[in-house]
């Protein structure tokens, strides 16, 4: 699948989902990505997301 197609795609998809979450009472929509998918943070960005927050997230074996 072509790298283009992929981002047109997402970019329909958020559309729809909007779309359907404006018709349902939603007023707002949050979304989060891993701080190094760059990619992520670019689409976001394009689609007029405004970045919140950043956080790190700790585990630790147990």
């Amino acid at each position: 699948m072509k790298e283009g197609y992929c981002k047109r795609y997402a970019k329909e998809l958020l559309s729809e989902c909007e779309v359907w979450a404006k018709e349902n009472g939603c007023h707002e929509f949050a979304s989060d990505c891993n701080i190094d998918n760059i990619d992520s943070f670019h689409f976001h960005k394009a689609m007029n997301f405004t970045e919140a927050n950043r956080i790190i997230c700790f585990t630790k074996m147990l």
